[in-house]
């Protein structure tokens, strides 16, 4: 693997709620949002907007919620508690990953990816609580990022749509 490719963001391996391996690769063409969302935050509530604009922007946006307890304790269920609380309380019909670490020693590389800018050629940033959101471009370039205050539909992520 060159260089170039070891810093794209379609290189990297992640697996789903259920345990299947999602292929980024499988969204070139589309923008991508990277959540990493908790069931027990004051910020839970945001799961009804990221699946508003999952379903209005479908045809151009892909929703990832990236399930995290480093912020306060506050996803402490497994897969399968996480993945009923998203359908029965919110109605989440999209892409949920599995649980995994979004900083420190133990960062999954698709988060060291989205705040390393000698990975992803933009910016560097810190994940500071749950609910911050990451977002893509079609080709897989890094565009920006928003605290966990900034709602889904606000407009300075839906501009970018």
């Amino acid at each position: 693997m060159d260089k170039m490719e070891q810093s794209s963001l379609y290189a990297i391996s992640i697996n789903s709620i259920t345990g299947e391996q999602i292929n980024l690769k499988d969204f070139k063409g589309k923008k991508i949002l990277f959540v990493n969302t908790a069931s027990k935050c004051g910020f839970t509530k945001q799961y009804e907007d990221l699946e508003k604009l999952h379903k209005t922007y479908k045809d151009k946006l892909v929703v990832i919620g990236v399930p995290c307890n480093q912020f306060g304790g506050q996803e402490p269920g497994t897969l399968t508690e996480i993945q009923n609380f998203c359908k029965v309380n919110y109605g989440v019909t999209f892409l949920m990953t599995e649980k995994i670490n979004v900083k420190g020693d133990d960062q999954h590389p698709l988060y060291a990816w989205l705040t390393k800018k000698e990975l992803n050629g933009v910016k560097s940033s810190s994940v500071k609580w749950n609910f911050q959101k990451y977002l893509i471009d079609e080709n897989g370039k890094y565009i920006d990022f928003y605290y966990s205050l900034t709602n889904p539909m606000s407009s300075k992520i839906t501009k970018q749509l």
